[in-house]
């Protein structure tokens, strides 16, 4: 028998090792150790970490790589860079998206990153940015899935006519409803938004993944609505709240009526903590909360929580790198996750749980999946993490699309290693 491909000697993130995939029309067609057939191309893992791609489902491709204009964000606060892209809106041409997100996509590929949900900006009359990210989802889907949501930015009622245009978005083929309750006049308008959009994806049969409760104010519990909605109109499974920072100001009385209400409902959570960390608490002094929602507390209860990338160089972040592992070591730090299974899990965060949220088909390492993998400078998930690991190959349905030098530093020092490689350093932890 013969493969297109085969990757041998892999480590898996189940921790096993030893193992081969073999790849047949741009699927998965065995993994078991010792694959005794041929294929058109090898690719000898060496022991490293062999694992399906990362996925972002949580991201604003259209404002992406726009650091600077038409200024930059002085104070460094969400709500300056609400108002620097509504400045810069007007001045959008559909050939400058266009070519942002695709250098974006470039960046997001080379760091084995295949799958990326992207907020929209539908409260432009002209939908310039809508349409041109449709354009991008076209020309990128030989080699990333792009999912586009509906976004409210400036408010589904307090912009004149975002309520029209999210219509008109969804008509044009954007796949998720998006919103943004605690933006809006009044907490009973951003319940009303909330109640609306919702009824809206369960009319048209979509997903939902709405920037809910974005703020320090312990007092904006949107989310709370959210998880009745869903379970009102029978979305368990379909929808995400995203940022749910004020959930980190919150009395823990509150908290613990409000969680097992997410679990009821079938509710996810999207964590973006680069950007969490660095919008929230911009008007303490000390102590200063630490801006991410209630990761661990989620976690322990059983709701579905990714992280996400957010932004990468715009009036939001002036950092980022379209790096999921980076993404994870901070979510890691932030949500004080140093367990061995909580670091673990961290990894997760970034690949098989924003898949479940985004319901991917054919995402994962079983027999019948997609071929599309990437092959880690690294001996488990832990170390990737910790390592930010080189992506030594990435493949897509079966084809290499990428390819990385494992990361060594050689030194000149008399009586010590010529070769000083960070992944071998890891101490034999179970």
């Amino acid at each position: 028998m013969s493969f297109d491909l085969i990757i041998r000697n892999a480590t898996l993130p189940d921790g096993r090792t030893g193992i081969d995939l073999a790849v047949t029309s741009g699927r998965i067609a065995a993994v078991e150790p010792g694959i005794a057939a041929e294929a058109a191309m090898v690719i000898d893992a060496g022991g490293h970490l062999v694992s399906p791609p990362f996925v972002d489902c949580h991201f604003h491709m259209d404002a992406t790589l726009s650091l600077g204009l038409p200024r930059l964000n002085r104070s460094g606060t969400l709500l300056e860079g609400i108002a620097l892209w509504g400045e810069l809106k007007p001045l959008l041409t559909a050939e400058a998206v266009i070519a942002r997100a695709l250098r974006y996509c470039d960046l997001a590929v080379a760091q084995g990153l295949l799958a990326v949900r992207s907020h929209v900006d539908i409260c432009d009359d002209r939908l310039l940015a809508v349409d041109a990210l449709l354009e991008v989802k076209r020309r990128v889907a030989p080699y990333l899935h792009l999912e586009l949501v509906a976004f409210p930015q400036d408010g589904y009622y307090r912009s004149p006519s975002a309520v029209e245009n999210l219509r008109r978005a969804l008509d044009r083929g954007v796949e998720v409803v998006g919103g943004i309750p605690h933006f809006e006049r009044s907490m009973g308008d951003g319940a009303a938004s909330v109640r609306a959009l919702c009824e809206l994806a369960a009319a048209r049969g979509l997903r939902v993944d709405m920037h809910c409760d974005e703020t320090d104010d312990p007092l904006s519990r949107h989310i709370e609505t959210l998880a009745y909605e869903t379970q009102r109109l029978g979305l368990a499974g379909r929808v995400a709240g995203s940022h749910l920072t004020s959930m980190h100001s919150m009395d823990n009385y509150y908290v613990s009526k409000l969680l097992p209400l997410m679990v009821e409902a079938g509710v996810a959570a999207i964590a973006n903590p680069l950007i969490n960390i660095v919008l929230q608490g911009r008007h303490d002094t000390y102590p200063k909360r630490r801006g991410m929602t209630r990761v661990a507390e989620m976690r322990a209860m059983g709701i579905d929580v990714a992280f996400g990338q957010d932004c990468t160089m715009d009036p939001w972040y002036s950092l980022g790198s379209a790096d999921m592992l980076d993404v994870a070591h901070m979510g890691l730090h932030v949500g004080q996750l140093t367990s061995r299974d909580a670091m673990r899990w961290c990894f997760e965060a970034v690949t098989t749980i924003p898949a479940r949220i985004m319901g991917l088909d054919g995402y994962g390492l079983e027999v019948g999946c997609h071929a599309d993998l990437v092959v880690l400078q690294a001996a488990d998930p832990i170390e990737a993490v910790r390592l930010r690991a080189a992506r030594l190959c990435v493949i897509r349905r079966g084809r290499v699309i990428a390819e990385s030098e494992p990361r060594r530093t050689t030194l000149a020092i008399e009586g010590r290693p010529a070769v000083v490689d960070a992944s071998s350093y890891a101490p034999p932890v179970g």
